[in-house]
């Protein structure tokens, strides 16, 4: 599995290279790709979840790529509450049901860019889509510099955007290993990655003017900001600062 993800990522993020380039040069912009945001919503308690936790762990070596893991608490009552499990992340996702009227979510599943679902694991998917999404044009240009404490956020849209995104600050844990006692995963030791501790909006910006925001990051845990649309729906930057 590990070489054929890394050979499939490899090939793909590459393809999408080109067409990010063309896009680059005909607006004169000389700043690096943003990287697409995956989020995996997983649990501890959920036996179908490890290989899509390891694909997780795949993609998050990747630079083009942030790759986050949401750990869900709708499976704590099988008999394993989850270390990382956060009620606020059931309820994104429920949200994201609710942005396509269903009333279904699953673990694992994977959100690419805000908009694309890929339930189950599935790696040629979500690759595919992350070629997808680096290879469409942002009209938004995102930059972090971290301050001690503090990240300085600044965005420009060109052209202004038609309606405003939401100015989101993510915190993650990158590695820790989790020894599973209970539940369906009893007796297994997994290794997550990107394990996110903290998901907060700060605020909405109407994309017309430049962005400049100042917001409290302490502690060591890298930072990432997401500017997404409402809904939860398409993701227009993320950048992140370790």
């Amino acid at each position: 599995m590990r070489h054929f993800v890394s050979a499939l990522c490899g090939a793909t993020l590459a393809l999408a290279a080109p067409a990010f380039a063309e896009d680059a040069g005909a607006t004169g912009g000389t700043e690096v790709r943003q990287p697409v945001v995956v989020e995996l919503y997983t649990s501890q308690g959920c036996a179908s979840c490890p290989p899509a936790d390891e694909f997780l762990a795949e993609l998050a070596a990747h630079e083009e790529v942030i790759a986050l893991a949401l750990h869900v608490d709708y499976w704590d009552y099988i008999g394993w509450e989850d270390s990382f499990a956060h009620a606020a992340f059931t309820e994104r996702q429920k949200s994201y049901a609710r942005a396509v009227k269903s009333r279904m979510i699953y673990t694992p599943q994977m959100i690419v860019g805000g908009l694309d679902r890929v339930e189950g694991n599935t790696p040629d998917a979500v690759v595919k889509l992350i070629g997808k999404h680096l290879a469409a044009e942002r009209p938004v240009r995102l930059t972090l510099e971290r301050q001690g404490d503090q990240v300085v956020i600044r965005a420009v849209a060109e052209p202004p955007l038609s309606s405003g995104v939401e100015v989101q600050l993510v915190r993650y844990l990158p590695e820790a290993m989790v020894a599973i006692e209970r539940g369906e995963n009893a007796g297994k030791t997994v290794t997550y990655h990107n394990i996110v501790t903290e998901w907060t909006k700060l605020g909405d910006w109407p994309g017309v003017a430049p962005l400049e925001l100042v917001a409290p990051a302490p502690g060591a845990e890298p930072v990432v900001v997401i500017l997404q649309e409402p809904g939860p729906a398409a993701i227009l930057a993320a950048a992140r600062v370790e």
